[in-house]
């Protein structure tokens, strides 16, 4: 698995992630649960570690914490989740509740969607001072936002930066993408498939036969791929409840990455 470092720290972070938004939000049967189960296995024995969650994705944190409680995947993972609420108060609590939930530890917790993120980031920080979570970071899914993430980076020193990110949506690449670069921030690229829209448009044309120049066999690991050959990207997180899926997505990580004019070559076959 392709690995990348998180600039602050040097520390090694496998690039395919995973992530929670609706795919994780169900109940107990074992119907609904023991996909996930198999997600997880394949995600792990791929050479994952990074698992993103929030409050806001329902169960989601709840079914993560019961699916590798107990398990030597508990070990692997690298935790990460958000504070989504107003007040100081109100963020040390849902943060405990998701600790708690998560499986008793939290590696990463982002500020989501900038919800009360000048309330939020002291307490983040004295979490980080007491060791309680090791890293901390911000959030948005709009690029409405984008000026106020990169004022963030340039003045709160946070380590790490959640972003979308994909081949139909690459605002991110004008400014802060290159904020994070050059304030030692790691990224997270998040929602790379648009929840499913580009596979709709792509499946339209054959894969293109200069995919195979960096090993991508599916459009899903084109995607991914493009993603990764970003130099500000550290992680990406696909979402899915599907193990075929998981284990296709899994590939992207491995073997080289497309050039700049094979990134750019897509776009165009695209017409992105």
């Amino acid at each position: 698995m392709l690995a990348r470092t998180i600039p602050k720290t040097g520390e090694a972070l496998p690039a395919l992630g995973l992530g929670t938004w609706q795919t994780f939000d169900v109940g107990e049967a074992p119907a609904e649960r023991d996909p996930l189960r198999e997600v997880l296995r394949r995600f792990f024995e791929g050479g994952g570690r990074l698992i993103d969650s929030s409050p806001m994705y329902g169960r989601s944190e709840s079914v993560v914490g019961d699916l590798i409680r107990g398990t030597p995947w508990a070990r692997e993972a690298f935790i990460a989740t958000k504070v989504w609420t107003e007040g100081v108060g109100a963020g040390e609590r849902q943060m405990a509740e998701s600790e708690r939930r998560m499986g008793g530890r939290l590696d990463l917790v982002e500020v989501h969607n900038l919800l009360d993120v000048n309330s939020h980031l002291p307490t983040l920080r004295a979490w980080k001072e007491e060791r309680r979570i090791r890293y901390i970071g911000i959030t948005h899914y709009s690029a409405s936002a984008f000026e106020a993430m990169e004022r963030i980076l340039g003045s709160e020193h946070v380590d790490f930066v959640q972003l979308p990110y994909s081949v139909a949506v690459r605002e991110a690449e004008k400014r802060l993408l290159p904020a994070a670069q050059a304030t030692g921030t790691a990224v997270i690229a998040m929602r790379p498939f648009e929840g499913g829209s580009l596979f709709r448009e792509a499946r339209k044309k054959p894969l293109p036969p200069f995919a195979a120049e960096f090993g991508a066999a599916s459009w899903a690991q084109l995607f991914l791929k493009w993603i990764l050959a970003h130099p500000a990207v550290t992680v990406v997180i696909p979402a899915t409840s599907n193990p075929e899926h998981l284990s296709d997505d899994l590939k992207a990580g491995l073997g080289p990455l497309p050039s700049e004019a094979l990134r750019k070559r897509l776009l165009a076959y695209l017409g992105a």
